[in-house]
């Protein structure tokens, strides 16, 4: 399947609430989306790996992907390995997006900043035209961008996309990972183990900082190395 566009998280529910609107907004402009997952997200505290992938399936559907992919490699334990990105190198020749959106390597997370550097070096590899034919798969094919997304720690973006439109639809989206957002036990009040905050109050708290800076409700945060392409300057 030929994508315009692959976002890279570690775990299921990374994309959603890290970009679930910017997907919306490519998705409704007609854009083919898809999501690669590197684990079931098993090492979780809350829920089992197969609650997260009745959830996936149905954030899938919501968001309206084409499609939806997993590496399979071990939660809380990712690698940024030779293995892992040439295994994630050979799903970009397959999909062959025009563009990449990843976590950012500087992250609290260590599955997070290891998919960042993953990202990055498999969007490379995937270029390799010896690469490609050792692998037996489709020729070389590199995307023409790659941008990462926010997770734990800010970064001051490049680009902040308008998510306004579609922001009740990412909610819709991420309560879809239920297992994720309950409480699970009597002590449990539903919290993020990091922060202590609700998963969809911090997303809030994140969209409505960033869409401010760009004067809108809500925001996604997006950088890329390098300049971005315009030929409009006064848009």
């Amino acid at each position: 399947m030929k994508l315009d566009a692959l976002v890279i998280g570690a775990h299921p529910d990374d994309a959603e609430i890290s970009v679930g609107g910017t997907i919306l907004r490519m998705i409704d402009a007609g854009r083919t989306v898809g999501v690669l997952d590197l684990t079931r997200g098993e090492m979780g505290t809350r829920g089992t790996a197969e609650d997260r992938d009745r959830e996936t399936q149905r954030a899938s559907e919501l968001l309206g992907l084409h499609y939806r992919g997993n590496v399979g490699l071990p939660d809380g334990r990712v690698e940024a390995n030779v293995e892992a990105r040439e295994a994630v190198a050979r799903i970009l020749r397959e999909t062959q997006p025009d563009f990449v959106l990843a976590h950012h390597e500087h992250d609290l997370h260590p599955d997070h900043s290891a998919c960042g550097r993953i990202a990055k070096e498999a969007w490379y590899l995937s270029g390799l035209k010896r690469l490609a034919e050792l692998d037996g798969g489709p020729p070389a094919k590199r995307p023409a961008r790659l941008a990462h997304f926010m997770g734990h720690i800010a970064f001051e973006p490049t680009v902040v996309v308008d998510v306004d439109a579609v922001w009740e639809r990412k909610l819709e989206v991420i309560r879809a990972y239920t297992s994720q957002i309950q409480a699970a036990a009597p002590d449990d009040r539903g919290e993020h183990f990091l922060f202590g905050a609700d998963i969809l109050q911090r997303a809030e708290t994140k969209a409505r900082f960033f869409g401010e800076k760009i004067g809108v409700r809500y925001g996604e945060p997006l950088w890329q190395e390098g300049p971005l392409a315009t030929t409009d300057p006064t848009r």
